[in-house]
C-alpha cells in the first residue's frame, strides 16, 4: 500500500511523523511523496496557535480532495489538532477515516488498515469551508469539557523511524510533554506531563544515526534543560552531552528549547568544553516586563534575564543567542512594550523571533480579555523586527573577512548552482544561512564541514567563499 504523508508544525511533531512512517515502512508499506498516487494519506497536524490550526485544516481539506477525486481510499489525521479536536474533526470532515492523538503514534498501522468508512455523498457540506474571505471558522467544542487521559507515549531507540530531514542532520526528542503552566500555551494539555527518555536510549539512537550519515544532531523537547529532572537525575543533560560528544561521525550537537530557570552551569561548561556541542543557546524568553511575565505565568524580569545572559556569555565565550518573544499579550501596555523594546536593543541577540499573541481557547490566558488591538500587535512586532534587523545587519558586516567553519546543506534555495550552508550559530530552517560563492557543487556534498571566508553580508544571510576541501 502506498502511504503519503504531510507533517506540519514543530520538529517535535516531525519526529512523531518520522516514527509513524518508520512503523508503516517496517510493516511493508511503500512511502510516496506523490499525494495523488497514494492509497492512504496521513496529515500530521499542529494546533499551537490560530495560524497553525488554520494551516492544518487547510491541509486536511486538500488531502480530502484527493480522497474524493483521486486514488486515495483512506485519510488519517494525527498530531496536536487531532488530540485537541478528535471527535469534531471526524464529524465535520466526513472524509476522515481515523484520528490519532499525540499519544497514539504506535496505532498508526491500525489506522492505515482499519475499516474504510463509506465515502460521503457529493452533496455533503463541509462546515470548515467558508465562502466569505478570511480565515475558516470551524465549529469547535468547549475546550474545558472532560478529556481523555493525558498522553504518556514516547518513542525509544528501538522504535522504527524514517528520517525526512536531509541525510546529514536529524532531530532527537530527549523528552516529551511539559510540566509548566504558561498562560498562553496549550502544549501540556496536548502532550502530557514531562517525561525523559533514558540516556542509554538516546545514545543508542545517536550512534545509529551517525552510522547512517547524520552529522548534526539536534536535541529537542519542550524544555531540553529539564531533561532528567523528572527522573530525579540532576546533571543528566551535561552527562548526556559529554557521552554524545564521544560518538564518532557526529560533527555538531545542538540544543533547542532551553528554559531560563533550568540552564545550569554544568550544561554551559559542557557546551564550552565539548568540541562537538554547538555554542548556541535557544532561549524562548517571551517577554521582559515583570507585569506581563506574571500574567504569562513565566519566571524572571529584566534584572534576572540580564544576569542570566551575562552568565551564559561568561561561561561560553563566542556563544550565539537566540530568543522568541510575544507581543500583544493581554494587558500589555505601551510601557511594557517599551521595556521589551529596550531589552532587545540593549542585549544584541543574534537571532530573534517575534510572535503576536494568539488568543487560544483552553489556555489560562483565554479568560483574560484580548485587549490589545490586532493593529497594535502588528505594529509592535514590526518595530521589534526592524530593530533586530538593524542589529543583525551591523553584526554581520563586522564578520566580513573572518574565517569560519560552514556545514554544507546543499544547493541554495535561490539558485541550484549556488551552495548553501550554516555556521555553528545557525540552526536549520529557523536561522539565516551562509551562501557559498565559487563553490563547485561536485566538490562539496551535504554534511561536509569546510573552512570559508566571509566576503559579504545581507540583512540576515552571509556570503562566503570556500578555502579548501572538506575537513
Amino acid at each position: 500500500m502506498k502511504i503519503g504523508f504531510l507533517s506540519l508544525g514543530c520538529p517535535k511533531n516531525l519526529v512523531d511523523g518520522e516514527v509513524m512512517l518508520g512503523i508503516a515502512q517496517q510493516a511493508g508499506h511503500e512511502i510516496t511523496t506523490d499525494a495523488s498516487g497514494a492509497d492512504v494519506l496521513i496529515v500530521n497536524t499542529c494546533a499551537f496557535i490560530d495560524s497553525a490550526k488554520q494551516e492544518s485544516v487547510d491541509a486536511i481539506l486538500e488531502m480530502a480532495g484527493h480522497k474524493r477525486d483521486g486514488n486515495c481510499t483512506r485519510l488519517v489525521v494525527t498530531g496536536c489538532l487531532a488530540e485537541r479536536y478528535r471527535d469534531e474533526l471526524k464529524k465535520e470532515i466526513p472524509e476522515i477515516d481515523a484520528v490519532l492523538g499525540t499519544g497514539e503514534v504506535p496505532e498508526i498501522l491500525e489506522a492505515i488498515g482499519g475499516r474504510v468508512s463509506e465515502p460521503p455523498r457529493a452533496s455533503t457540506p463541509l462546515p470548515f469551508y467558508s465562502k466569505a474571505p478570511g480565515p475558516l471558522a470551524p465549529r469547535l467544542p468547549d475546550p474545558l469539557a472532560p478529556r481523555p487521559p493525558a498522553p504518556t507515549y514516547i518513542y525509544d531507540a528501538e522504535t522504527p523511524r524514517l528520517l525526512t530531514t536531509p541525510r546529514h542532520f536529524a532531530y532527537v526528542k530527549v523528552a516529551e510533554g511539559c510540566d509548566y503552566t504558561c498562560a498562553f500555551c496549550i502544549i501540556p494539555a496536548l502532550r502530557g506531563q514531562y517525561r525523559s527518555r533514558t540516556s542509554e536510549s538516546i545514545v543508542r539512537e545517536a550512534h545509529a544515526m551517525a552510522e547512517r550519515g547524520v552529522r548534526e544532531l539536534l536535541l529537542i523537547s519542550q524544555d531540553t534543560t529539564f531533561y532528567g529532572i523528572d527522573r530525579g537525575e540532576r546533571g543528566a543533560l551535561a552527562r548526556l552531552l559529554r557521552e554524545l560528544n564521544a560518538i564518532e561521525g557526529l560533527r555538531w550537537i545542538r540544543l533547542l528549547y532551553l528554559y531560563p530557570t533550568t540552564i545550569t552551569d554544568d550544561v554551559l561548561d559542557a557546551m564550552a568544553q565539548c568540541e562537538k556541542v554547538c555554542r548556541y543557546i535557544d532561549l524562548p524568553l517571551q517577554h521582559v516586563s515583570p507585569a506581563v511575565l506574571k500574567r504569562m505565568r513565566r519566571p524572571g524580569n529584566r534584572r534576572t534575564y540580564d544576569a542570566l545572559l551575562d552568565r551564559i556569555r561568561a561561561r561560553v565565550p563566542g556563544v550565539t543567542l537566540r530568543t522568541t518573544l510575544i507581543v500583544g499579550f493581554p494587558g500589555e501596555t505601551d510601557e511594557d512594550f517599551g521595556e521589551l523594546d529596550g531589552f532587545v536593543g540593549d542585549t544584541g541577540f543574534d537571532h530573534v523571533g517575534v510572535f503576536t499573541y494568539s488568543h487560544e481557547e483552553g489556555t489560562r490566558a483565554f479568560d483574560l480579555p484580548d485587549d490589545v488591538p490586532a493593529a497594535v500587535k502588528r505594529r509592535r512586532r514590526h518595530a521589534l523586527m526592524a530593530k533586530q534587523k538593524r542589529i543583525v545587519a551591523n553584526a554581520q558586516k563586522g564578520r566580513i573577512g573572518s574565517e569560519v567553519e560552514v556545514l554544507i546543506d546543499g544547493p541554495s534555495a535561490e539558485h541550484e548552482l549556488v551552495l548553501q550552508g550554516r555556521l555553528e550559530g545557525q540552526a536549520p530552517e529557523i536561522d539565516p544561512v551562509v551562501v557559498l560563492t565559487d563553490a563547485d557543487p561536485d566538490l562539496y556534498k551535504p554534511g561536509d564541514l569546510i573552512r570559508a571566508r566571509i566576503t559579504g553580508a545581507g540583512e540576515y544571510d552571509l556570503v562566503a567563499a570556500p578555502l579548501g576541501r572538506a575537513l
